[in-house]
């Protein structure tokens, strides 16, 4: 069965791009889907390649059609492929286009021609393997490249390429990128398709698991960026710090820098004499809560055993590793939990399908059969899609629900304890961007007056 589009809402675009030697009736969706069921015959075929690209929203209408004929035209109709498209936009910022792609090759009359064809293994002299049955060792070998995996990273590269080169020619600055986070450098977790269903659930008010994944996942990300931009700026400040020291060392001998632990309590000196000017209760209340953080902050260098400038780099260092360490464990489980999610979703869509499956083959009479199959379109396509990924994914077709659960829930878990950790991380980079504060005016109010070192401010 082949998934049909058109049936959709919010379709706001269907056409049909046909190769020159394509019967001109296959511009009729019917007809052409219709040819490509008869002639796939076995149980197990595959009726078509479905590809869906998400469409700038910086485009127009009538550049976003042409965006997906000229991709479709370059990448597939010249190849020989028949392409089905359907642009579908539901005004929820989310514009984007489903391809059905034909199978099979067509000789120049517009007849289909075999997907592969079997030929036989030979040995190193040149001769038929015989088998144990007797008969001799074939294998099958595809007569056109379609299904070559190093297609969907060209193709993917190829529609970024087109997207930008339409953006730019509608003067807009925005581009796409088809590489993954990992491969564009970007230390994040990519989130997950929503889909349309979850998407409008989402809309109102009820909330879906691959909405849930996606807000942790957005959540996690926004801590690992803080992490590590809080970081950059202590590193950029202590930058400072070691060429302002390197400067004075061509001074003069100067005494020994006072270590962390000094220069936190020199702070409060220093906050004390700028206190003088209010009033009594003010400054009574000021210097307890100076108090307090100051406290805090010798004892949390004290635990990290942290003593001088050097000591804190390097315990800058240690607090990033630790961040991209649970970030590298957050990474493997999300695929985890998004592969798991998938089976549930489809062994449910097979289970509630199931029946319908099952009498559309139990009847015989192919008229009957047909109108059957028209009734109940929509139940047949979800099966075939649900029993395709089922034995792509499970060669066994093992389902487990109750495990997938189990595990879904247990990986959710550990996902959260994660979470929890990243936050701790994130809390420990703001303590020492506080000790950051107090030292940077102990080290301002002790410098030389002549030799004035530029600071970059914290809250910038």
């Amino acid at each position: 069965m082949i998934h049909d589009y058109t049936r959709k809402r919010g379709i706001v675009h269907s056409e049909i791009l046909l190769p020159p030697n394509a019967p001109p009736d296959f511009q009729d969706r019917g007809t052409l889907w219709n040819s490509v069921e008869q002639i796939e015959k076995a149980c197990n075929s595959q009726l078509a390649r479905e590809l869906e690209v998400a469409l700038p929203i910086e485009l127009s209408r009538e550049e976003q059609v042409r965006l997906v004929r000229v991709y479709c035209s370059s990448q597939f109709v010249s190849r020989g492929m028949c392409a089905d498209f359907n642009i579908h936009d539901t005004s929820n910022g989310n514009p984007h286009a489903h391809i059905l792609l034909t199978m099979r090759p067509m000789d120049a009359q517009g007849k289909w021609l075999p997907k592969s064809k079997k030929e036989y293994v030979l040995d190193e002299n040149g001769e038929r393997i015989r088998l144990s049955s007797g008969r001799y060792k074939t294998r099958k070998v595809d007569l056109v490249d379609w299904n070559s995996q190093e297609n969907a990273e060209a193709w993917r590269k190829v529609w970024a390429d087109l997207a930008n080169e339409f953006l730019e020619r509608n003067n807009r600055p925005e581009r796409i990128d088809h590489r993954s986070y990992e491969r564009q450098g970007i230390d994040q977790i990519p989130t997950v398709h929503i889909g349309v269903a979850a998407s409008q659930m989402e809309k109102k008010g009820i909330v879906t698991e691959r909405g849930e994944l996606n807000r942790s996942i957005k959540a996690a990300n926004r801590l690992l960026r803080d992490i590590k931009t809080q970081i950059g700026k202590l590193e950029e400040w202590l930058l400072d710090v070691f060429k302002a020291k390197e400067s004075l060392r061509a001074e003069p001998p100067q005494p020994k820098s006072p270590d962390l632990s000094t220069l936190l309590f020199r702070y409060l000196d220093i906050q004390k004499a700028n206190g003088r000017k209010y009033s009594q209760s003010w400054k009574q209340q000021h210097s307890a809560d100076e108090l307090k953080a100051i406290s805090k902050a010798v004892n949390l260098l004290s635990e990290k055993g942290i003593y001088t400038l050097e000591e804190l780099d390097a315990a800058l260092s240690v607090v990033y590793d630790k961040a991209s360490e649970i970030r590298n464990g957050m990474k493997p489980r999300e695929t985890r939990i998004r592969q798991l999610q998938k089976l549930i979703e489809q062994a449910q869509n097979l289970r509630e399908t199931q029946p319908i499956h099952d009498e559309y083959k139990q009847i015989r009479w192919k008229d009957k059969q047909e109108k059957f199959a028209e009734a109940h379109r929509a139940d047949l396509a979800i099966w075939d899609a649900a029993n395709r990924y089922l034995r792509a994914n499970l060669p066994d077709m093992k389902l487990t629900p109750k495990a997938w659960q189990t595990e879904l829930a247990a990986l959710t878990a550990e996902n959260e304890a994660e979470y929890a950790k990243l936050k701790a991380q994130r809390e420990e980079v703001a303590e020492l961007q506080k000790v950051r504060r107090y030292v940077d005016v102990a080290l301002k109010a002790d410098a030389p007056q002549k030799k004035k070192t530029k600071h970059h401010d914290i809250d910038r």
